[in-house]
C-alpha cells in the first residue's frame, strides 16, 4: 500500500536531482571548471538526500524534527532557485526551464504526502472492521427507512378506509333521514286530514263514549330516562283510580307534565292501561 505514495515521491526526487545537477553543471560550467560545478550540484543533491534520509529515519521511529524538516525544505528551495535563475539567464528556452523549475518543490510535497499516509495508515483488520461498522449502519438506516415507509403506507390505507366508511355511513344516514322526513310528512298530512277526526271518533266511540281523540304524532329520537315513581302497580285500574293516578303523575313536577311525559312515567312505573283509556283519563283530569 505504501508504494502508491512512495514510488511517485522517489521518481520525482530522482528527476529533480538529475535536473538540478545538469543545470548547475551547464550554468556554472561556463564560469568555472566543470568539476567544480559538478561538486556544487552534487552538494545540493547530497544535502537534500541526507536530510530526506534522516526525516525518513525519524518517521520510522515515530518521531519528528522541525529543524531537519526546515533544512530539507531549504535544499529544495535552493534547487528551485537554481532552476529559476538558469531559466532567466538561458537564451531562447526560458519558458521550458521555468516549466520544470517546480519539480524540487513537488518532490518535497510528495514526501510530505507519503509521511501523512504512513501516519494515518491502518491495518487490513482495522479497515475490515470499519467497513463492517459502516455497512451495519447503512443496513440499519435502510431498515429504518423501509419501516417508516411501510408505516406511512399503512396509516394512509387506514385513513382512506376510515374516510370511505364514514362517507358510506353519512350516505346511509342521509337516506334514512330523507325516508323519515317523507314518512313524517305523510303522517302530518294524514293527521291534518279532514276525515281523520271522524275515523278516530268512529273507532273510539265504542270504547269510550263522547270522547274524540286528538291524534299526536310519535316522538322520534332519544328520550331522557326518568326515575320511576313509587306507585303501586295494579293489574286493572278502575276509571277513578286511573284518574287519580294520572293526576298524581301530572302534578308530580311544576309546571305540570305534558301528556307524553305523563304517559312515559306511567309506563315506567309498571302500570298498564290502554292508550285509549289513558288518553281519556288525561282528558278528564286536564
Amino acid at each position: 500500500m505504501n508504494a502508491k505514495t512512495v514510488l511517485p515521491a522517489v521518481a520525482m526526487t530522482a528527476v529533480s536531482m538529475v535536473l538540478t545537477l545538469a543545470v548547475v553543471v551547464m550554468w556554472l560550467g561556463t564560469a568555472m571548471p566543470w568539476p567544480v560545478a559538478l561538486v556544487v550540484g552534487l552538494g545540493i543533491d547530497g544535502g537534500w538526500l541526507a536530510t530526506l534520509a534522516y526525516e525518513r529515519r525519524l518517521a520510522a521511529q515515530g518521531d519528528h524534527s522541525n529543524a531537519v524538516t526546515a533544512v530539507g525544505w531549504s535544499f529544495g528551495l535552493i534547487a528551485t532557485g537554481v532552476l529559476i535563475a538558469h531559466a532567466f539567464t538561458a537564451e531562447g528556452s526560458a519558458g521550458a526551464w521555468l516549466a520544470v523549475a517546480w519539480l524540487p518543490i513537488a518532490a518535497k510535497a510528495l514526501w510530505l504526502v507519503h509521511g501523512l499516509w504512513e501516519r494515518t495508515a491502518l491495518t487490513g483488520e482495522a479497515l475490515d472492521a470499519i467497513q463492517g461498522i459502516q455497512q451495519e449502519a447503512r443496513d440499519e438506516a435502510a431498515v429504518a427507512r423501509a419501516r417508516l415507509r411501510a408505516e406511512a403506507a399503512t396509516e394512509e390505507t387506514r385513513l382512506t378506509a376510515v374516510t370511505q366508511a364514514g362517507a358510506r355511513v353519512a350516505h346511509v344516514q342521509a337516506k334514512t333521514a330523507e325516508t323519515l322526513s317523507r314518512a313524517w310528512s305523510t303522517l302530518e298530512t294524514a293527521r291534518k286530514g279532514e276525515g281523520t277526526g271522524q275515523a278516530l271518533t268512529s273507532v273510539t266511540a265504542r270504547v269510550t263514549p263522547d270522547v274524540t281523540l286528538q291524534w299526536e304524532l310519535p316522538v322520534w329520537g332519544p328520550t331522557e330516562p326518568v326515575s320511576a315513581l313509587a306507585l303501586e302497580s295494579a293489574g286493572a285500574l278502575t276509571d277513578d283510580a286511573l284518574d287519580a293516578l294520572v293526576d298524581r303523575i301530572r302534578h308530580s313536577e311544576t309546571p305540570a307534565l305534558s301528556y307524553r311525559e305523563m304517559a312515559g312515567r306511567f309506563r315506567a312505573a309498571g302500570h298498564s292501561a290502554s292508550e285509549v283509556r289513558l288518553r281519556a283519563a288525561w282528558k278528564r283530569v286536564a
